[in-house]
C-alpha cells in the first residue's frame, strides 16, 4: 500500500477485471508468446471553469476499458476494448497476436524485456485526505466563483477565472509472470488568475499554486496558503502593469521554484528521456542533445547540480507503486555533481542499456495515459535538489549585485534536441546590491542548456524546496498526456542572458 490511508474504490473493484485478465492472458498463452500482460483502467476526469464569480461550465468524464499486448517472435503486439466480457477479452488477445505477427516481418531488432521480480496481488494508493470527486460539485464551485468575485472586486482587476480539474486514475496489471496490481491516484490542478490594463498594457497574474496528486484538503486546510495568494493578485497586478520595462543584457539570476521547475522539464526531464536520446522520438517531439555516448562525460551543469528522478515521492504528480509493465518504481541519480550519469528507462530499453544505467533493471518509467494507449517511456518526477546547508531564497538574493528574481512560470520555447531555449515568467523582480526592488515587466531567459545550468553557482537550502509540475506533458503518436512533478529549490545563476520580449516582437 502506498502512503494514502484509503481503500480501492470498491466501484472499481467490482468490476470484472480478474475474470477478463485471466480469460485474455490465456488466450495469449496459447499463441507460444514470450510475453503478454493485461491492463485495465478507469479514469474519472471533472472540470469546471468560472469568470467574474459566475460559473462558465462543468463537465465529468470516464475512460474505461482494458488492453492486451504481448510478444510474439520478437515483436510487439497490441489492441484494446471496452466490452466487459470474457468473449471480448479472448478476442483482442487474438488481435494482439495477430498485430505481433504481422509486426514480425518488419521489427529489425527483436523485442526483449529486463526482469524484474513478480509481484503477487499487491495494492497501491496514493496520499490524499478527501476525493475531491467525493465533494460536492456545488460546493467546489461556489468556493472558486466566491475567489473570482472577492477578486474582481479589487482595484485593477477587469476580470477573474478560475478553474479546477480533477482526476481519478484507477489501474489493474496483470502479466504471465504472476505479477497482479492494483492501484489508485488522485490528483488537481487548480488555477486561479486576474486581468486588467494601464494604458496601453494589458496583462495577467496568476497564482503559483502548483498542480498536486493531493486531495480536496489541498484547497481548504492550509497546505498551500491560498488566502494569502489570492489576497496579492491585485496588487501584484497592478504593480506588473505599471512596472518599467527591462533592459536587454546579461544579468544575474534568481529563479523560484514556481518558475525553475519548467526549465527542469523541457531542458533536463525531456532530454533524459533514454527513448529521446536514442532517436526514438525523432519524428514528432524530438530528440536530445544528451545522446548515450555522452553517458558519465557530459558536463551537464555546475558541481552544484544533483538531479534525480523519482516515481516514489510523495504528493509527486507521476508518483505511482508499480509501472504499466509491472515495475515497482524506485529514485535514482540522474545527474550528479554536475556529470550525467543517468536516464529515463522502460524494460525493452532496460534489457538493452539497463545494465550501465539501473543494474540491467528499468526504472520503472512506462505509462499510458487510457487503455486504448500502449504504454510509453515517461517521465519520472525529475527533481533538481537542495543543499543540505544551502542559503534561502533573501541569502541567494544577498550574493548579487545586478540581477532579476523571477517567480512564477508562463511561457516557453525550446528546440527538437532540449539544448536552445527561453522562458519568461509571471513575475520579476529587480536585484540591486543584494536588494529586492520593485517589479520589472518584458522579461524572458535565454541559453543553452549546458551553458544555463553550469553557470549555476549555488542552490537553495532544503527550506526553499518546492514541488512544481504539470497535467500536460504530451509525447507520443498517437499522443498521450502525462502528469508529472518537478521539485527543485530556489537557485542562483550567474551572466544569463536576458531578451525584452517588447523589443523582440
Amino acid at each position: 500500500m502506498g502512503s494514502g490511508q484509503h481503500e480501492i474504490d470498491p466501484t472499481f473493484t467490482a468490476l470484472p477485471y480478474r475474470k477478463l485478465a485471466d480469460a485474455a492472458l490465456s488466450r495469449a498463452r496459447d499463441f507460444g508468446v514470450s510475453h503478454a500482460d493485461f491492463r485495465f483502467e478507469r479514469v474519472r476526469y471533472q472540470h469546471f471553469s468560472v469568470r467574474d464569480g459566475q460559473l462558465q461550465g462543468a463537465e465529468d468524464n470516464e475512460d474505461l476499458g482494458f488492453a492486451v499486448r504481448v510478444i510474439l517472435n520478437g515483436a510487439w503486439g497490441f489492441a484494446s476494448g471496452v466490452i466487459l466480457s470474457t468473449s471480448s477479452a479472448i478476442q483482442v488477445a487474438e488481435t494482439a497476436v495477430n498485430v505481433a505477427q504481422v509486426a514480425g516481418a518488419m521489427t529489425r531488432r527483436p523485442i526483449d524485456l529486463a526482469p524484474e521480480p513478480v509481484y503477487d496481488d499487491v495494492t497501491w494508493v496514493s496520499s490524499y485526505d478527501v476525493n475531491p470527486l467525493d465533494v460536492p460539485l456545488g460546493e467546489k464551485t461556489a468556493l472558486f466563483a466566491g475567489w473570482t468575485r472577492q477578486l474582481l472586486a479589487a482595484d485593477g482587476v477587469d476580470h477573474a477565472s478560475g478553474s479546477l480539474q480533477q482526476v481519478q486514475e484507477n489501474k489493474f496489471y496483470a502479466d504471465l509472470n504472476g505479477t497482479r496490481t492494483t492501484q489508485q491516484r488522485i490528483r488537481l490542478e487548480p488555477h486561479v488568475e486576474v486581468f486588467g490594463t494601464a494604458g496601453e498594457h494589458f496583462d495577467s497574474m496568476r497564482t503559483i499554486a502548483p498542480p498536486v496528486a493531493r486531495g480536496w484538503e489541498y484547497l481548504t486546510d492550509g497546505v498551500f496558503d491560498f488566502d494569502s495568494e489570492l489576497a496579492e493578485l491585485p496588487v501584484l497586478l497592478r504593480e506588473k502593469l505599471t512596472a518599467p520595462s527591462v533592459e536587454p543584457g546579461s544579468y544575474d539570476l534568481v529563479i523560484h521554484p514556481s518558475n525553475l521547475w519548467l526549465t527542469i522539464h523541457e531542458s533536463i526531464g525531456h532530454a533524459t528521456e533514454l527513448d529521446r536520446a536514442l532517436g526514438y522520438e525523432a519524428n514528432y517531439a524530438g530528440t536530445s542533445f544528451a545522446t548515450f555516448d555522452q553517458l558519465n562525460k557530459l558536463q551537464y551543469g555546475s558541481p552544484v547540480m544533483h538531479v534525480t528522478g523519482d516515481r516514489t515521492v510523495e504528493n509527486g504528480l507521476a508518483s505511482i507503486g508499480y509501472d504499466d509493465e509491472g515495475v515497482a518504481t524506485q529514485q535514482w541519480d540522474i545527474i550528479r555533481d554536475g556529470i550525467l550519469v543517468g536516464y529515463q528507462l522502460d524494460r525493452p530499453m532496460a534489457h538493452t542499456y539497463g545494465a550501465e544505467l539501473n543494474g540491467g533493471r528499468s526504472n520503472g518509467c512506462a505509462y499510458a495515459d487510457s487503455p486504448s494507449h500502449i504504454p510509453i517511456q515517461r517521465m519520472a518526477n525529475v527533481s533538481l535538489q537542495p543543499a543540505a546547508d544551502g542559503p534561502d531564497t533573501a541569502g541567494l538574493i544577498s550574493q548579487v549585485e545586478r540581477g532579476i528574481h523571477v517567480i512564477g512560470d508562463r511561457s516557453w520555447s525550446i528546440d527538437m534536441q532540449r539544448y536552445n531555449f527561453q522562458f519568461t515568467g509571471q513575475r520579476f523582480y529587480e536585484i540591486k546590491d543584494g536588494e529586492l526592488g520593485g517589479q520589472l515587466r518584458d522579461v524572458a531567459y535565454q541559453a543553452t542548456t549546458t551553458e544555463f545550468w553550469n553557470s549555476m553557482e549555488a542552490v537553495g537550502g532544503p527550506s526553499t524546496y518546492e514541488l512544481g509540475g504539470a497535467f500536460n506533458c504530451g509525447k507520443a503518436q498517437p499522443g498521450q498526456v502525462a502528469a508529472v512533478s518537478h521539485g527543485c529549490p530556489s537557485a542562483l545563476f550567474r551572466g544569463v542572458r536576458i531578451l525584452n520580449t517588447s523589443e523582440e516582437i
